[in-house]
């Protein structure tokens, strides 16, 4: 028994009109569907196979005055449902209970995970459970940045990384791929990446360590009250040309400062060609055993600062660059002392 797939993740947002608006025109998401239920409305995006769920109304209301905007639910298709279910009771992990006759687990803080069947092309079918009214007029384009969800960046209380990744292991068949160890000052991060067999299911849990002073995760901790998705890190073909379109659409990314350019053709010869467009993107570059690996993050566009997205090519690359977790880790602690 396995997960497979990421087959939508499901966005809370007080303004929903704002929030499909910055997907749709900004990051070049069509408007699929939209579905209307007691106390709830959910308007269903989709760019390559990565589909995003925008959902807002009262019944969501308890969710947002406590987190903010930001991630609910992770759907994902199993090899057997009932085995995770299984597998999960056994581990003394309950179910959820659903209204829409879906079977639900805990995932983290007040974040689900919706079980679904494993199926081909995950990524163009509407999530179950739902009445979806197709949006009249619109159509996927035959040419798209996005291709999907590479992965996701979970931000956990200090110490509890062992426990979630575990969790993960037993009950999802997920792997551990891969760990860091960053300090900046007297704060430092850990971090566990878990991944499924099919590799189309990552994700990277981030915690503080409690035994260094507070930083930019505690401050995260703090600002969603609890445990949440960080960040969502979508696929790029091309990531320079997909940052110069989302940019002039209206996507502010984080600054990296020049000194990382001057060092970045002595680090990775291999890219001292590209060093001059890198730089004018702001990309971030690394390389593991299998190739390079492009990434660029984006500043917060929800009111709290509690989701943040990134862009990221792989060219051959299966890992995460320690030098980008890193760099990544200071772009977003600028940014934090900037805004103080």
């Amino acid at each position: 028994m396995t997960v497979r797939d990421i087959a939508y993740v499901e966005i809370y947002a007080r303004d929903q009109m704002s929030t499909v608006n910055y997907f749709v025109a900004a990051m070049g998401f069509t408007r699929v569907a939209e579905s209307v239920e007691p106390g709830r409305s959910s308007v269903l995006l989709r760019q390559g196979s990565a589909q995003v769920v925008i959902t807002s109304g009262p019944g969501v209301a308890r969710f947002l005055s406590r987190h903010g905007d930001g991630v609910a639910d992770i759907g994902l298709t199993c090899d057997d449902v009932t085995e995770t279910v299984t597998r999960a009771k056994a581990a003394g992990i309950a179910l959820i209970p659903s209204p829409r006759n879906v079977t639900v687990l805990p995932g983290f803080g007040d974040v689900t995970h919706t079980l679904l069947p494993d199926a081909p092309d995950p990524g163009t079918r509407a999530p179950h459970g739902r009445t979806w009214i197709p949006t009249p007029g619109q159509h996927v384009p035959a040419a798209h940045r996005v291709r999907n969800l590479d992965h996701l960046a979970v931000c956990v209380e200090g110490g509890s990384l062992d426990h979630y990744a575990g969790y993960y292991q037993d009950v999802f068949g997920l792997t551990r791929y891969s760990s860091e160890y960053v300090t900046l000052g007297g704060q430092a991060m850990d971090s566990i990446v878990v991944r499924s067999a099919s590799g189309r299911v990552t994700l990277t849990l981030v915690a503080p360590d409690p035994g260094k002073e507070p930083g930019q995760l505690d401050d995260f901790l703090a600002r969603n009250d609890g445990e949440a998705v960080q960040h969502l890190a979508f696929l790029v073909e091309d990531i320079v040309s997909a940052v110069e379109v989302f940019r002039e659409r209206g996507v502010e990314f984080l600054n990296t400062p020049d000194t990382y350019y001057d060092l970045l053709a002595e680090r990775l010869e291999s890219m001292r060609d590209q060093v001059a467009e890198l730089r004018k993107a702001q990309v971030l570059a690394d390389q593991d055993e299998w190739g390079d690996l492009l990434q660029v993050f984006t500043r917060s566009p929800h009111p709290r600062n509690t989701l943040f997205y990134e862009l990221i090519q792989r060219r051959g690359s299966r890992g995460f660059g320690s030098a980008n977790i890193r760099a990544l880790y200071e772009a977003v602690e600028r940014e934090r002392m900037t805004s103080e």
